[in-house]
């Protein structure tokens, strides 16, 4: 095109205008994109044009000489342009219709507006052609006078405005879908934060750093109700968890404030703060700018955070939900399952390294201060304990509160030494109104490079710590594997006497008891037998402590009782009516509410005279708790069953409560049948026999085995006894038998 083609234009060149804006209020620039193989064209056409002022925006000339120039420059800059003045026919007759779909189809741009231009009309492109690639315009060059051309321009770059803000909301939209989405799976508080003040950056095209602040106590483990730094990012990420005026920025101090206070947002050219508010649940987003964000933006950011403000309340609540499972609730320490997450974070070769052990604290007796003081006294002690610890370790050692009196500890073995430990609890601990002395027991276990779980090495602790309890000499111990062994052999055994005795294979077996004068057989003593899979059996020495330990004893002892009362029925119907059966019983069965009745039970159900029954208590139960025992056995007295004291001599006894038991027979026990040999003085068993015979009881010896022990215990005046001279134990069915060789 030549300039004599403008020539009756009287709009060419633009008057001057008065009230004309400066540059310096012209805030940005159009850029407009010249595409045509003729210089003189760019030359006229930015001439015509390089005073339009569209929008409050001047107009930014960029050119490009053919098809393939106009690509490369589209492909750099394709996102920034406005208008494209496109040439139809350049280095091919299609060029210009070419670039259009390479920019719309391969390169997605979808903004720039195409004004199509041609010197050649009959090159017109197809309607349809004009339709796929969203052409704005198509003129020929003849037809683009200056005022047509300004028009043109004018309403292209509107319709590029309405679109961009179009796919700027969408693109801001699809932002906060992704944003709220990504937001929504953060379930710490810190992390949903650091996300808040990241995704509003993105979403307004900035890289702003900022921070997010709340008051402690609306989702903070803070008795105050200071305002924290919930999250950060940018140069504010180190201040996490800090009070907000540690910040050291009255700016930002005073601004979070003021929008906490009055629940509402502050914009300056600067900084912004949000406020964000669901159910109760504040926060204010501090956020620093390097300009002024746009209206566009405004309303993006309240559409964000109307979104994501159910999240801040889920993550709130899901904060107070995982405290509740990790989080003591008295002290704020971390409970059994977060000091067990602790120990499983532990890597054992460092841990080796620094000597690292884990440390049992049990107060002892600390359930008679809540009994006694009341339970507020009692956690008024935890949290004086507490603060007693975190004062004395701070960041050096971790710990948690395991149990309702038991503290864990994590750290050095230096730090955690057991006189240190304990010297802490040597001072007595406030607790309201009350000064409380403590005494403590500490379990140790080392941290090993041994493949362990924490809950492993917890329980490693915990074997340490009753292992303590027991030891009258010191208040602490380290953990062996042996001990753990036993342990271990303990309960395998009670797990296997539990399946044996619901399996029957228990048995009881009876050995008899005669009258030394005559020999025969006036009784027998019931005797629980554990019988093994190679034919042997299990101590009693062994199984029944396992068995009062494991509270099997309860069951297995009724059960034996109520075997021997139905064999004793079963022997009353074979002719052995004078017969007496004496059965041993334990401690825990005394403090069993239904003891009593239970035996008279089984004397009533298997039709048997309750002096039939003997009942043998040692003298170490008689001496645990003495006046349930002596209840008990009055009233099973007064039914008719006899008592027997077994192993009498063996224990520590009082004779205050000696003559308070309704007695019948005193056993004398098989330590001191064996100290009667020829030329032996037997002064002990002597003294028992004489105390009996001054209390008005029968007397048996138990253990005989020799003719000599006999004679000797007869002369003394003894009146039965039991051993193998005159028969082993044996199964009721072998008993049966050796009663009838006895007629």
């Amino acid at each position: 095109m030549s300039s004599t083609q403008y020539e009756n234009d009287e709009l060419v060149f633009l008057e001057e205008e008065t009230g004309q804006q400066s540059e310096d209020e012209v805030l940005h620039s159009w850029n407009v994109l010249v595409v045509d193989d003729d210089e003189e064209i760019h030359s006229v056409t930015k001439l015509a044009l390089s005073d339009l002022i569209v929008a409050d925006r001047r107009l930014e000339f960029h050119h490009a000489y053919s098809g393939k120039e106009a690509l490369e420059f589209i492909r750099k800059h394709g996102p920034s342009i406005a208008i494209i003045l496109l040439d139809v026919v350049m280095e091919t007759d299609d060029a210009g219709l070419i670039v259009a779909k390479k920019m719309r189809e391969e390169l997605g741009l979808v903004e720039p507006r195409i004004i199509l231009r041609t010197g050649q009309p009959g090159y017109a492109p197809e309607e349809s052609v004009i339709k796929q690639y969203d052409i704005n315009d198509y003129k020929t060059k003849t037809e683009l006078t200056r005022s047509k051309l300004v028009t043109t321009i004018i309403a292209s770059i509107r319709s590029y405005q309405q679109i961009l803000t179009i796919n700027q909301s969408r693109i801001g939209l699809e932002k906060i879908i992704a944003s709220s989405a990504n937001l929504f799976e953060e379930h710490s508080v810190k992390g949903f934060c650091e996300g808040v003040v990241t995704q509003i950056s993105s979403l307004v095209g900035l890289d702003a750093g900022g921070v997010v602040c709340a008051r402690a106590g609306s989702v903070l483990d803070k008795d105050d109700d200071g305002v924290y730094v919930l999250g950060a990012a940018g140069e504010f990420a180190s201040y996490i968890n800090q009070k907000l005026e540690n910040l050291h920025n009255d700016r930002i101090v005073y601004y979070v404030t003021q929008c906490l206070k009055q629940r509402q947002h502050v914009y300056t050219p600067d900084f912004t703060v949000l406020y964000l508010n669901s159910s109760g649940y504040e926060a204010a987003v501090y956020l620093q700018l390097s300009h002024e964000i746009s209206e566009v933006h405004k309303q993006l950011i309240e559409v964000f955070l109307s979104s994501i403000s159910v999240g801040y309340e889920n993550v709130n609540l899901f904060h107070q939900l995982r405290n509740a499972a990790f989080r003591d609730w008295l002290t704020k320490l971390p409970n059994r399952n977060e000091f067990i997450n602790m120990l499983d974070a532990i890597r054992p070769v460092e841990a080796v390294r620094a000597k690292t052990v884990l440390v049992l604290i049990d107060i002892n007796h600390f359930s008679d201060v809540n009994d006694g003081l009341g339970q507020d006294a009692g956690n008024l002690l935890l949290l004086a304990v507490t603060e007693r610890l975190e004062e004395t370790f701070a960041d050096r050692v971790k710990m948690g509160r395991i149990g309702a009196d038991v503290f864990g500890l994590l750290g050095t073995e230096s730090d955690l030494q057991p006189d240190l430990v304990t010297k802490l609890f040597m001072s007595p601990f406030k607790a309201g109104d009350h000064l409380l002395p403590v005494n403590i027991t500490l379990g140790y276990a080392a941290i090993t490079e041994d493949k362990c779980t924490g809950i492993n090495r917890l329980k490693q602790a915990n074997i340490a710590l009753n292992r303590a309890k027991k030891n009258p000499t010191s208040n602490f111990e380290f953990y062996a594997p042996e001990m753990e062994e036993k342990t271990t052999w303990r309960l395998d055994m009670i797990r296997q006497l539990r399946n044996d005795f619901a399996d029957r294979r228990l048995q009881v077996w009876y050995q008899p008891q005669v009258d030394l004068v005559t020999e025969k057989i006036v009784g027998m003593e019931a005797l629980l037998r554990w019988p093994t899979s190679d034919g042997g059996f299990i101590s009693p020495g062994v199984f029944v402590p396992l068995a009062e330990y494991s509270g099997l004893i309860l069951d297995i002892g009724a059960w034996v009782l109520d075997e021997a009362c139905k064999h004793l029925s079963i022997l009353a119907s074979k002719g052995f009516s004078s017969l007496r059966v004496a059965v041993n019983i334990s401690m825990p069965q005394f403090r069993d509410l239904q003891f009593v009745e239970m035996v008279k039970d089984s004397v009533n159900r298997h039709k048997i005279e309750p002096a039939a029954l003997e009942l043998e208590i040692t003298e170490s139960v008689v001496m645990d708790e003495p006046q349930i025992v002596i209840d008990s056995l009055t009233e099973l007295k007064k039914f008719g069953v006899k008592i027997a004291i077994d192993d009498f001599g063996t224990g520590f006894s009082s004779m205050n409560y000696l003559q308070k038991l309704p007695l019948d027979r005193l056993k004398v026990d098989r330590s001191f049948i064996h100290e009667v040999e020829p030329g032996s003085q037997a002064f002990i068993a002597e003294t028992i026999v004489t105390l009996g015979k001054k209390l008005g009881l029968q007397t048996i010896a138990e253990g005989v085995e020799k003719r000599e022990q006999a004679s000797f215990m007869l002369k003394l005046g003894c009146d039965e006894a039991q051993g193998f001279m005159y028969a082993k134990p044996m199964p009721f069915e072998d008993l049966v038998n050796f009663l009838h060789g006895q007629k």
